[in-house]
């Protein structure tokens, strides 16, 4: 930590806070850096039709693109992210960084089905940046000195760009694949995260592992300190409000198609919709601070219970469907910021371990809510949806005001 420490010294940075070359804080660079890397997984939600036509494959096949680059996702972040108490998370987010990059140009110059999917899914594995960004920016804080009781701020800055990536994915995603075809649309993104990494290789300093064993300890000491009680609670808890939240937008677009009669390009704006939540991020890493775990907890998770209830009538009003995308998204968005915030409370040297738990059970919760969304609309409609979503997040809410130990 000494190195890192220093090489921030030299590049201005005072103790009242993390600084990159020139004294400019990292944070609104960070914050770009996970929009960036996080909108390359969702790219190829809008272009499925526009490649299947035009590699003339079914839509059946294609469906399983977005399916193995979060299958790869979930791996990258599982087998990958952990090395970050291991080795220098600086170089670390580089090599994912031209590594995805050179997947996104093999994406675009594809020739047939099977090579995207084998590119889809190396590009999930090599895009688990942000869930390394967060530690980073904790760490260049903590290095230059930056109090504690900022770490709030810093993991909501960087989660509210993470979430502004996944929204505007889409939306970006779609516009240009109208404009200029589905291969451009890989083909910038392969230019933006290559410009994006030469910017960050300029602007971070090194900061090596803060002291963590290597990396195949890290993998193989997971269970253990999964196995913690404030790290069980709040992991667990994030599962359940993952099928909670993959439940409802899974669903969505049947609800606004049957019953709304709304046509696809209407439906993508409700990710617009949802971008409130991105503005509400940093605070809810402070109310972490300030309320403690069960205070934000009881909270954030009674945000995404009440934005059920408001979604309850969901073939009514449109204005309602609306109001609960709100509250609910605040609610999930705002809950992990404030958990991650919770983590970073403990031992530096496992931050990313403490990342991987945390998201791996995220994306297997919203994975099971996306399949539990499907089945409850198949037997019962918006009702059936509705009440396993506010049941998955009550129960939610239960675990996570459960005791841990010295956690509040």
């Amino acid at each position: 930590m000494q190195q890192s420490t220093s090489s921030l010294q030299v590049s201005g940075g005072t103790p009242s806070g993390p600084t990159v070359c020139g004294g400019r804080s990292p944070m609104p660079l960070l914050a770009v850096a996970a929009a960036v890397t996080a909108a390359n997984v969702y790219l190829n939600q809008p272009l499925l039709d526009a490649i299947a036509r035009s590699l003339g494959a079914d839509a059946g096949t294609l469906g399983a693109l977005p399916t193995v680059t979060q299958a790869g996702y979930a791996a990258g972040i599982l087998l990958l992210v952990p090395a970050g108490d291991s080795h220098d998370r600086r170089r670390l987010i580089l090599t994912l960084g031209w590594g995805s990059a050179a997947a996104l140009a093999v994406c675009a110059a594809a020739p047939s089905v099977w090579c995207l999917l084998v590119a889809g899914f190396a590009l999930g594995v090599l895009s688990p940046v942000p869930q390394l960004l967060t530690p980073l920016a904790v760490a260049l804080a903590d290095a230059s000195g930056g109090p504690a009781a900022g770490r709030g701020r810093i993991v909501g800055t960087v989660q509210g760009g993470l979430l502004v990536g996944v929204l505007a994915s889409r939306a970006y995603a779609g516009a240009l694949a109208e404009l200029a075809g589905w291969r451009t649309v890989y083909g910038v993104s392969c230019l933006v995260t290559l410009g994006l990494m030469a910017v960050l290789r300029r602007a971070l300093p090194p900061l090596p592992a803060a002291g963590g064993p290597g990396y195949r300890a890290t993998l193989a000491s997971l269970p253990r300190l999964w196995w913690r009680p404030v790290v069980r609670v709040v992991t667990v808890s994030g599962a359940l409000v993952g099928v909670a939240f993959g439940a409802f937008w899974t669903t969505l677009t049947f609800l606004l198609a049957h019953d709304h009669r709304l046509d696809p390009a209407r439906i993508g704006l409700f990710g617009l919709v949802a971008a409130a939540s991105a503005a509400a991020s940093p605070y809810a890493g402070r109310l972490a601070e300030r309320w403690g775990r069960r205070g934000a907890t009881a909270t954030l998770t009674g945000l995404v219970v009440a934005g059920w209830l408001v979604l309850l009538p969901g073939t009514g009003s449109l204005w309602w469907v609306i109001a609960g995308v709100i509250v609910l998204d605040v609610g999930v968005w705002g809950g992990q910021a404030a958990t991650q915030t919770v983590l970073f409370r403990l031992d530096a040297a496992q931050h990313n371990r403490l990342n991987t738990l945390y998201f791996t059970l995220r994306f297997l919760g919203i994975a099971a809510g996306s399949l539990c969304g499907a089945l409850a609309w198949t037997a019962g409609g918006w009702p059936a949806v509705a009440a396993t979503g506010c049941a998955a997040a009550l129960a939610g809410l239960l675990v996570g005001l459960l005791p841990a130990g010295a956690q509040r």
